[in-house]
């Protein structure tokens, strides 16, 4: 039986992860710091708003809350709810803005410490304080969502040109190319494993990835963004160069359902034609 080739993120000359790592794992700590601290976050954004409503109505004697003060308060409080929704929590950037009327309503209307509004004037700008919370949380998820795809293609991008680097330079093992590229395919379409057998090809049963990033199950094509990798069976992607085939990715993606796009299933095919060419003697 053919043992697989082992899997090890490959680094730079100088020991540090390449440009194409550092920016997975700076998302993925990013990812992981929101998910152990959003009750914190949403907390926050549920309580400053309210706390900042309570700051200016403690200083109403000295302050006179008039028409102009209160639509200052009004873009203060649309400021806190914009930081809220930077956070890239949708949750958080909505409680922040219901948070923001409240607070405006008890504190910064008559009659205070009551959640009544007897002047039209005021009904008015609460409402629209929640209405423009809740829209600049939209449109910043909007541009963090865009920065991302723009991350993600970028990450692709880079991706690419640093395993054609590592073939150019001839400077690296065949074994560590491998394990580079596996690596790189694991972080592409956000699966659980990627190891590289040699020997033939897929089986026409198997469920394999083609050289376009189409997915076929069983001769027929899987409309991933609708069904998602299967879970239930390994995954194969050929690795050759013209006729002749080096071995084959084996993909595991068992513990989710993963989506990956058509972009990110062609740069996984790339990535693969890539060592194709490169265990390719030189004729």
């Amino acid at each position: 039986m053919t043992e697989p080739m082992g899997l090890t993120t490959a680094a730079d000359t100088k020991g540090r992860l390449p440009s194409w790592d550092r920016k997975w794992f700076d998302a993925e700590v990013e990812t992981k710091w929101m998910e152990r601290h959003r009750a914190a976050v949403i907390t926050a954004a549920a309580l400053t708003p309210i706390f900042c409503c309570f700051l200016l109505w403690g200083f109403r004697d000295s302050v006179r809350i008039t028409d102009t003060t209160a639509a200052t308060a009004a873009l203060v409080l649309v400021l806190i709810v914009v930081a809220a929704a930077a956070t890239g929590d949708r949750v958080a950037g909505i409680v922040a803005a219901l948070s923001a009327g409240a607070g405006f309503d008890v504190f910064l209307t008559q009659p205070y410490l009551r959640l009544t509004i007897h002047d039209p004037n005021d009904v008015e700008v609460t409402v629209l304080l929640v209405l423009v919370g809740v829209a600049v949380t939209e449109i910043a998820l909007w541009g963090r969502r865009q920065q991302a795809r723009a991350s993600r293609r970028t990450g692709y991008l880079d991706g690419v040109l640093g395993t054609s680097s590592i073939i150019a330079l001839r400077d690296s093992s065949p074994e560590t190319l491998v394990s580079h590229v596996a690596n790189q395919i694991v972080k592409v379409l956000d699966i659980d494993e990627c190891r590289f057998i040699r020997g033939p090809g897929p089986g026409p049963q198997d469920v394999s990835i083609d050289h376009d990033g189409e997915v076929t199950r069983r001769g027929h094509l899987v409309n991933v963004e609708r069904e998602g990798l299967p879970i239930d069976e390994l995954i194969h992607l050929v690795v050759r160069q013209g006729d002749l085939v080096h071995g084959q990715f084996v993909l595991t993606s068992a513990t989710r359902v993963v989506h990956p796009s058509d972009v990110q299933l062609r740069v996984a095919a790339l990535l693969a034609d890539q060592v194709g060419a490169a265990l390719t003697p030189a004729g």
